[in-house]
């Protein structure tokens, strides 16, 4: 038999993975990452009990949380060959532009003269830092994970563990940051979870390779 009957048959009614097993492997990574991101965030400090209940932290957890879902769908496609992707893509888009048309209107509405204050913050130098280091551990399981799966583009694969492993982090982030400006979160949170996401892609074809 030649070699492209074999892998035709072999291939022949073959489907993406279970889903179940994509979420047996990723969750206890993603479930690890964010231990670890608050744990570290405890470590450095948390901040006062007052803004653990703000609407500011109700805003940065809420934007954590959905970019982690949206992240973890196209991770669940990446793990998958075959999977549609073009839903996680929208998922993914429609979470970053929602919070940026936010945010631009909430800047538009406040005073001019306050603006470079609300976008800048006092942590702008520091803050996409802090989240990229929050989010490496997460980083480090979620490729552990996609090992033991079947990514078949491992750029793709990579930025999408990034991507979840950056809002992971940002989460944790979230619990030390006192910054109150939606502006300030839609900018530099998310580029720090672009600075992880940037991780991922280059790491991705150099630790998932086959």
């Amino acid at each position: 038999m030649k070699t492209d009957d074999l892998v035709t048959l072999l291939a022949r009614g073959a489907g993406p993975a279970p889903r179940a097993l994509v979420a047996q492997r990723v969750l206890p990574g993603a479930l690890g990452g964010l231990a670890v991101a608050a744990l570290l965030a405890a470590l450095i400090g948390l901040v006062p009990a007052a803004l653990m209940t703000s609407a500011a932290m109700l805003v940065k957890l809420s934007y954590a949380g959905a970019l982690a879902l949206a992240a973890a769908a196209w991770l669940s496609r990446e793990a998958r060959p075959a999977a549609p992707l073009r839903v996680a893509a929208v998922g993914v888009a429609g979470v970053l532009v929602a919070l940026l048309l936010g945010a631009g209107a909430w800047l538009l509405a406040a005073d001019p003269g306050q603006r470079g204050d609300l976008l800048m913050g006092q942590s702008w130098r520091s803050c996409p830092w802090l989240v990229a280091l929050l989010s490496l551990p997460a980083l480090a399981l979620l490729l552990a994970a996609l090992r033991q799966l079947a990514p078949t583009d491992l750029r793709r694969a990579g930025a999408a563990a990034g991507l979840l492993a950056g809002a992971l982090g940002m989460g944790g982030y979230s619990l030390h940051c006192p910054e109150q400006s939606l502006a300030f979160v839609a900018v530099w949170y998310t580029v720090g979870v672009g600075l992880v996401t940037a991780a991922g892609a280059w790491l991705g074809p150099r630790v998932l390779r086959w």
